[in-house]
């Protein structure tokens, strides 16, 4: 009897210890991918991201997934279509990738990895929109089969640098644009839906090729 009773408390402490270590263990996973705002626009430190506004993320080994950084989604703003890449290309790192047309203009993004295109988001094809109500969700661009990770991914902001290359960018555009420097709120609130919206069709396309490397 005094065998099971120990028995019995040591399965009930050791249900107690996984149940409060699991409970850690997602509180932990919960903050790792807690978004982050950097001059009031979303950087998730989930991801990795190129100088010209690129995102990737690998989805597993030699398959990340790429698409736009929010950044670049508020300049892109309101596009009446995307021209995305064709399954089955081979595009290299900073190479042309996909394209936003807007009021008869078009302006292009360089690719943030290189590799094999294997699939395109058909769905924001359609639906231009969704780039910038989620850029790294439903917005995403394109997956590619990447047979050297460890290459393309040197060429990418280092992680301990992305918050001073955001706060980098966003000084340029406003003195780009000083007229614009009241898209954002002062104490980092979140960038107007649509910052270049007042500039002609040409004085958009020549902004965003500043920062897209383009």
């Amino acid at each position: 009897m005094t065998v099971l009773l120990v028995l019995a408390t040591f399965v009930i402490f050791a249900a107690i210890d996984w149940v409060l270590n699991r409970e850690t263990a997602l509180e932990s996973a919960a903050l790792a991918v807690q978004p982050e705002y950097v001059e009031g626009f979303l950087v998730p430190r989930t991801l990795r991201y190129h100088p010209g506004h690129g995102w990737v993320q690998s989805e597993r080994p030699h398959l990340v997934r790429a698409g736009a950084d929010e950044f670049a989604a508020a300049l892109i703003g309101n596009a009446e279509a995307i021209e995305l890449p064709t399954p089955g290309r081979w595009i290299r790192q900073g190479q042309m990738a996909w394209s936003f047309i807007k009021g008869g203009e078009k302006t292009g993004m360089v690719s943030p990895i290189e590799g094999e295109v294997v699939e395109v988001n058909a769905q924001v094809a359609a639906d231009p929109s969704l780039l910038r109500k989620d850029p790294y969700g439903k917005g995403w661009l394109m997956s590619v089969y990447v047979p050297d990770e460890e290459s393309t991914s040197r060429n990418l902001v280092p992680a301990g640098l992305v918050k001073n290359w955001i706060k980098d960018a966003t000084s340029r555009l406003w003195a780009l644009q000083p007229q614009l420097a009241g898209a954002t709120a002062p104490d980092g609130g979140r960038p107007a839906a649509e910052p270049l919206a007042n500039l002609s069709p040409g004085e958009w396309r020549r902004v965003t090729g500043e920062f897209f490397l383009t």
